[in-house]
Formats: structure tokens, C-alpha cells, sequence
């Protein structure tokens, strides 16, 4: 179970003309660093991308609209994988959450090291009555901000500015993670866009601000807000066992039964929530009752 509640917070400053998202995320990468197992460097970069994606979740309109992220940028993470809908129902994974690397000449995770650099980031939206859309860009630095805020740039020609951030205890657990992030609105003045550019660069230790002070505290204190809208973030996996017989189904009995002729069960695992599902012969036959 999360302990803790995951937040976006949003408001508008410098006149109305930047919006302005703080997020608080860390139960959040607890949550999935429970399910996955994950090593500190992992837990880093699947955290900052599940902060990132959840920004972008954010901004969905419809019930049933969702988006998915992929980063493959050959590290030693291997590829990163995230989706989200409408609800702020987030999940993910890392191809290799038990990934361990040294750290960094200055002490901190090797971020870029376990995402690669040499690869892209890729977004996938789908809203009801539209074509999905499909953007990606070329990895900046593989320290995920700069690669969102290039992302932003590329395809959806939105400056954005990202500060992202996970900090993990010698325990390995998080204590603090999420991000702020500075978007200037259409016709803003070149005085708030500077002003947004300065303002980012004062959280490059953003996760130990979060751990400090919260959401609300950076809203208040750093940007002197007094009003904004916050919502919930969760961790939440769609799969079940229910949807993965009915996908098994529509592969056909016979090829069910050759699986299990040679492996002796039917196995699908799902990489959100990490979660095996073991089908034997029993079972396969009870998927087909009163069928085929």
C-alpha cells in the first residue's frame, strides 16, 4: 500500500503569463520501488520520469485519455517505460531496476549513466475522437529534465523548463522526489520568460526541497503563491487476471495448448506492477468453456 500522498500543485505567476506545477512525488517512487525491487540509481531515473510524466498526464481533458513514455537510451538502466491517464493513475518500469553504478565525480547518482545519452525520448497520447499523437526528440543528457524540457521544445514547440529530482536514503528508500516546472503562456513578455529561465536554475537539489519544505512550502515561500489547484498522483496498474485471460483467449486454444505442451504453463508478466500470471492446462481449458 502507498503511505503518504503524491501531489501536483498548479498556479499561475509573473502576472498570469507562467504556469507554474510544484510536485511532490515521493510516495509515489516509494510505491515503486516496493513493487520493482530498485536499486537507488534506478529508483532515480524511473522516479524523475514518473514526476515528469505525471506533469504531462496532468494536462489531459478527457476520462479516458492517456499517455505513455519511452526512454531508450541505451545505459545500463536499459529502456524506461511509464503511462498515465486523466486520473493522475501512474505506472512504470525500468528494464533494470537492480542497476548498480559508482556515483558521480561530485557524489551524486549517475542519472545519465543508467538512462544513456545516445537514444530518444518518446511521448504517445491518446484522447478519445483524436488520432493518437506521437512526438519524440533526441536524448539531451539523459538526466531526464534537460530531456523533457528538449522534448517540450522539439515537439511541442512549448518552452518548458523542467527541475526534477529523487533522493534516496543509504536505506533505499525515497525521501524526498518531485519537481518544478515553468511553462510561459502564449504571448508572454520576454521579462517572465527570463524570469522563468532564472527562477529554475535555483532547484538543481529540487528532491531535497521537496524533503524540506513540500509542495505548499515552495509554492508560498519561493514564489509567494497564495492560491493553486492540487491533485492527487497514485501509482495504479490496470492489468488483471481477468484482462490477461481474455488477451490469451484471442490467441486461440491450440496455440495455448502447444505453449503448455511445452512449457507447461501459459506465463505473461506484466511489467508495471510486476505481477506473474501463471496459466496451466486446467486453466487454459476453463478459458474456453462453453467457447471453441
Amino acid at each position: 500500500m502507498q503511505k503518504g500522498i503524491s501531489k501536483i500543485c498548479k498556479t499561475l505567476i509573473f502576472g498570469g503569463e507562467v504556469s507554474l506545477a510544484v510536485l511532490d512525488t515521493t510516495a509515489l517512487v516509494n510505491e515503486a520501488i516496493r513493487i520493482h525491487r530498485l536499486s537507488p540509481v534506478a529508483a532515480a531515473a524511473l522516479g524523475r520520469t514518473l514526476t515528469a510524466s505525471a506533469y504531462l498526464c496532468s494536462w489531459l481533458k478527457g476520462e479516458d485519455d492517456s499517455l505513455s513514455v519511452t526512454i531508450k537510451g541505451g545505459g545500463a538502466g536499459g529502456q524506461i517505460g511509464v503511462s498515465g491517464d486523466a486520473s493522475l493513475g501512474m505506472r512504470g518500469f525500468i528494464e533494470h531496476p537492480d542497476v548498480s553504478l559508482p556515483p558521480r565525480a561530485d557524489g551524486k547518482l549517475d542519472v545519465g549513466a543508467c538512462v544513456g545519452r545516445d537514444g530518444t525520448l518518446t511521448v504517445i497520447r491518446e484522447e478519445k475522437g483524436a488520432m493518437p499523437f506521437v512526438g519524440t526528440c533526441e536524448l539531451v543528457s539523459g538526466e531526464i529534465a534537460e530531456d523533457f524540457s528538449s522534448y517540450f521544445f522539439v515537439s511541442e514547440q512549448r518552452p518548458t523548463a523542467f527541475a526534477l529530482g529523487v533522493k534516496i536514503s543509504s536505506e533505499g528508500k525515497c525521501v524526498g522526489a518531485g519537481g518544478v516546472i515553468l511553462q510561459p503562456l502564449p504571448g508572454a513578455s520576454e521579462g517572465s520568460v527570463s524570469k522563468a529561465e532564472e527562477e529554475i536554475a535555483k532547484y538543481s537539489a529540487v528532491s531535497a526541497l521537496i524533503a524540506e519544505k513540500g509542495a505548499e512550502g515552495i509554492l508560498r515561500g519561493d514564489f509567494g503563491a497564495e492560491d493553486w489547484t492540487e491533485r492527487e498522483i497514485v501509482y495504479r496498474c490496470h492489468c488483471s487476471r481477468e484482462k490477461i485471460a481474455d488477451i490469451l483467449r484471442s490467441m486461440g486454444r491450440d496455440e495455448l495448448e502447444t505453449i503448455v505442451r511445452e512449457d507447461g504453463k501459459v506465463s505473461v508478466h506484466c511489467h508495471y506492477c510486476n505481477t506473474d500470471y501463471d496459466f496451466y492446462e486446467k486453466d487454459v481449458a476453463e478459458l474456453f468453456c462453453g467457447g471453441e
